[in-house]
């Protein structure tokens, strides 16, 4: 076999792993559990996960010499009396009790620890590309993909009615998104798929339509990376 024949015999393999792996990951049924690289379920009801800034009050019911007032660092730690500095940031306030109780092991027998919630970030929205007034807005009741849009001053392309992109984070790696028909939706029909905003949610109005996009993404690309896309899945 000659080089070049190596060379296109390669290629053509390559191909046809790639278009394999594809419509076998789209012949996967919808209730087999997502792989461990790839987007998990999302919780019915998750529990709040700390940010930086929050503000957290620590009491020992046992120890009251301990009781402190803590602040979540932008490097996402606090830092604890006594007992050094802990990461918090991610965790839910029952995974904090954990750690806090692991970092006084040292100095507390088997302690209790109470820890609440006393300040934290107000739950927001975001909305970008086409509209009047892009930006993040606080999420104080419930609210669709319309009104939401309505909120950030409207679309400035009636064009761009037929496709918008919610964008809904399901895990701490992985982001869930979906495209909108606002056009039917504002017609009476399919008004199930005007999605209410969750916390962190955000909302892109593209400029021009996007044939292929991905329904989950890593947390970390960016809008335009993934709806630029050619692989739709």
């Amino acid at each position: 076999m000659t080089r070049r024949n190596m060379l296109v015999w390669a290629s053509s393999v390559m191909f046809a792993m790639t278009a394999i792996s594809r419509i076998a990951a789209q012949q996967v049924p919808a209730e087999l559990p997502p792989r461990k690289d790839g987007p998990v379920l999302e919780e019915r009801h998750p529990r709040y996960v700390l940010q930086r800034q929050d503000v957290l009050m620590l009491s020992f019911p046992l120890s009251p010499e301990l009781n402190q007032t803590v602040t979540i660092q932008p490097d996402g730690y606090i830092s604890l009396q006594n007992a050094g500095s802990v990461y918090a940031q991610g965790l839910t306030t029952p995974e904090l009790v954990l750690a806090v109780k692991k970092a006084y092991a040292g100095i507390l027998n088997d302690p209790i620890v109470d820890v609440d919630l006393t300040d934290f970030q107000k739950p927001f929205f975001t909305v970008s590309g086409q509209v009047g007034k892009p930006g993040q807005y606080e999420l104080r009741a419930d609210i669709t993909v319309a009104e939401a849009l309505a909120v950030a001053g409207g679309m400035t392309m009636t064009t761009a009615k037929t496709q918008i992109f919610l964008f809904h984070r399901t895990s701490k790696d992985w982001v869930e998104v979906k495209k909108v028909n606002l056009k039917d939706i504002l017609k009476g029909k399919n008004t199930n798929e005007d999605a209410t905003i969750q916390p962190g949610d955000m909302i892109y109005v593209p400029e021009k339509f996007i044939a292929n996009f991905r329904k989950y993404v890593p947390y970390s690309v960016s809008a335009g990376t993934l709806l630029n896309s050619q692989s739709a899945f």
